[in-house]
């Protein structure tokens, strides 16, 4: 059975109810008790658990990610959450060095169930600092498993997952997401990490999407749809591990990739998913793939820059259009909205 929640809604129960199957699941962070609870995802919590099972903790996140580790292999399943991406850089050592490898260096004897959640920022002047999309760093280091999901429904099952999987999960979550609703089941739901999912059915093109922009991939593809080109839409739901048989089978469907990324192009998910379907599906391609991804520069503040720097469904309906050959305008899908560049919808509060 299936209720509407929103996706911070869907975070909260998953977050709750794996702490009731599991007495070893603990949840802190900066600002878990707080009132507004990390976005709503954390609300009322400590007062269900109590406070030796969520609480908040020092600025000091690489010692805190210590704390993680040695009470993960003591039997604790700790979920660690960051209210940015950004302020998680400074457990890098503890999360590279230690974590990652624990389960490979010992031969397999032990392991570190660590979920950490990471928010990614945008809109409202967040900046080079508190935006950043770095998936594909965490991505690139061997022992982590790097999960995104873009419905309300995958932000439940895929983090009851992350949080009795074995190994450190990489939780990203986009802030433009968590008021997001969908239908979300009841109960024990899990959803397999690694395992994408297919959002639309098409011949024409394949468009392999990650977190928010599978949101803009949706509006475009409705739109092209009413100009008869059908789109095969895959979100990833996860970056590492990926479900590479998916996106095969796609492509030698269409003969045709765009790929679409929240991060940086260089080095970016979108980029190494065009690296594989181009060494394996070569034969199959009726033209050379293409990628739609942030520039390489950090962020800006300025809402009248940041209007030309993030990536949205008329980029999307633009870039297909010119992939078969049909000039294709996106301009109707901006005049269809009322509120700024810069958020997602009139009800979007911010900057926190």
């Amino acid at each position: 059975m299936t209720r509407t929640l929103t996706f911070a809604q869907a975070i909260n129960e998953a977050l709750a109810q794996a702490m009731e199957i599991d007495e070893s699941v603990i949840c802190y962070g900066l600002g878990v008790p707080d009132p507004k609870g990390v976005f709503g995802t954390t609300l009322g919590l400590q007062d269900r658990f109590g406070e030796a099972r969520v609480f908040d903790m020092p600025a000091s996140e690489n010692a805190m990610t210590g704390v993680a580790i040695g009470a993960s292999l003591n039997g604790i399943r700790s979920v660690m959450t960051h209210q940015r991406v950004d302020f998680f850089l400074l457990a890098m050592d503890q999360l590279v060095n230690n974590a990652a490898k624990w389960h490979y260096m010992f031969g397999g004897q032990s392991s570190v169930p660590i979920t950490i959640r990471l928010i990614i920022g945008r809109g409202w002047g967040q900046g080079p600092t508190h935006s950043q999309s770095l998936q594909a760093w965490f991505a690139h280091v061997p022992g982590l498993k790097v999960v995104m999901p873009a419905t309300a429904s995958d932000a439940k099952g895929l983090l009851i997952s992350s949080i009795f999987d074995d190994n450190p999960v990489i939780f990203l979550e986009h802030r433009w997401l968590h008021s997001l609703k969908g239908d979300v089941p009841e109960g024990d739901f899990r959803v397999p990490i690694g395992k994408a999912q297919r959002l639309k059915s098409g011949n024409d093109i394949s468009i392999v999407s990650l977190s928010y922009m599978t949101i803009e991939a949706l509006h475009a593809t409705e739109f092209l749809e009413r100009m008869g080109i059908l789109c095969d839409l895959i979100d990833l739901r996860s970056v590492k591990p990926v479900d590479w048989e998916m996106i095969f089978d796609s492509v030698r469907k269409t003969g045709r990739l765009l790929t679409l990324d929240t991060g940086a192009s260089t080095g970016s998910i979108a980029g190494e998913v065009i690296a594989r379907v181009s060494m394996e599906c070569f034969d199959t391609l009726k033209q050379a793939p293409k990628r739609l991804a942030l520039p390489d520069f950090p962020t800006p503040t300025s809402p009248s820059l940041v209007k030309g720097f993030y990536r949205c469904a008329e980029d999307i309906v633009e870039i297909v259009g010119s992939m078969l050959g049909k000039e294709i305008k996106g301009n109707k899908l901006v005049e269809q909205r009322s509120w700024p560049h810069d958020v997602p919808g009139d009800w979007f509060k911010g900057p926190f």
